[in-house]
Formats: C-alpha cells, sequence, structure tokens
C-alpha cells in the first residue's frame, strides 16, 4: 500500500500512518500483530511514535477498511491488512500463534447450511482452537 492508498479512503499521510501501515505490509501475509507488537518494532527501529498514537491510527485504519481486527478468545486484539479474500483462523490455545487457512468445502458447507434453514449467508466468521496432537 502507498500514499495514494489512504489518500483515496480520505486519511492524510502522516509518518505515523506510513509507518505503521509498512510495519504491517512488512509483517504479512499470514501474521497478525497487536498494537503493542507494533509499537515496539517502531521504537526497534527508532521511531518515537506512541502507543496512544498506534491504537488511534489502527482504529483510523479498521474504519476506513484498510485493516481487520480481530478479538480471539482469551487473547489480545490483533490487526492484518484487509487484502480482499476472505480467509479463517484457527488459534493455538497453548501458544497463542494464529494460522490462517482457506477451504472451499468449509465455504460451501456454510452456505448449503444456511439455505437449509431458508437464508443466504452474508458474512460470515470461523475460528477453531485448537491444541497439538500429543503423541
Amino acid at each position: 500500500m502507498e500514499s495514494n492508498d489512504l489518500r483515496k479512503v480520505g486519511l492524510k499521510v502522516t509518518h505515523p500512518r506510513m509507518r505503521i501501515l509498512a510495519l504491517l505490509e512488512q509483517n504479512t501475509p499470514h501474521h497478525h500483530l497487536t498494537a503493542e507488537d507494533i509499537y515496539r518494532q517502531l521504537l526497534d527501529c527508532g521511531d518515537e511514535i506512541g502507543l496512544a498514537t498506534v491504537y488511534r491510527v489502527l482504529t483510523q485504519f479498521e474504519a476506513a477498511g484498510l485493516v481487520l481486527k480481530h478479538n480471539f478468545e482469551g487473547g489480545q486484539a490483533v490487526y492484518e491488512l484487509d487484502r480482499g479474500g476472505h480467509h479463517d483462523h484457527m488459534v493455538d490455545v497453548d501458544t497463542g500463534k494464529i494460522i490462517e487457512f482457506e477451504s472451499r468445502e468449509i465455504e460451501e458447507l456454510q452456505k448449503r447450511i444456511a439455505a437449509e434453514h431458508g437464508y443466504e449467508l452474508e458474512e460470515h466468521s470461523l475460528v477453531l482452537y485448537v491444541r497439538k496432537k500429543r503423541r
């Protein structure tokens, strides 16, 4: 994403916005960051952007449709760039690791179940909470 992307969604191009957007881009695909993760990475790079600013920018990005915010059970809110494609998540309950996956079969099954009950699926979110098999 570029500065034009910010302008297109009605946001002014500022240093904090560009740095946070760059960090989100560096950490994709398949990586979800908390506001604190972003804040620490900014500090590590020598950027003096406060945690409150990070939260404010992420809220603005979410409202503008640039990022998705997830509140997985038992964890902090995490953010990822909204690339327009749909995927679901698994959360390792022991480590907190978030795994993205796509399944055409699951998508079709959800539509079929909704139709069987007289509904049309508008949107959905699927999160599986998993644990590694012990041998």
